[in-house]
């Protein structure tokens, strides 16, 4: 299934775009769709790490199963000040 992603801040800057679409096997979770973004996007590994998802307006964990109709964002903490 295709999962878009929204992406936010740093994110947005290193895939320079402000939303990806990921292939992901049916029934994914967080954890696999971040592994999917690190193979389309390797720029982005360094920090999903320390990035949110937000599902439908609800942050997620990675154990969170996603669809392909879901409203999926990508948070990293924000900083300065």
């Amino acid at each position: 299934m295709k999962i878009e992603v929204r992406l936010f801040a740093v994110a947005r800057q290193l895939a320079n775009q402000e939303t990806i679409a990921v292939s992901c096997p049916e029934s994914a979770t967080i954890a696999d769709l971040k592994q999917a973004i690190i193979e389309q996007l390797p720029e982005l590994a360094t920090i999903l790490d320390h990035v949110r998802f937000a599902v439908n307006s609800d942050y997620a964990d990675e154990k969170t199963q996603l669809s392909s109709t879901d409203e999926v964002a990508c948070i990293p903490p924000v900083s300065g000040g």
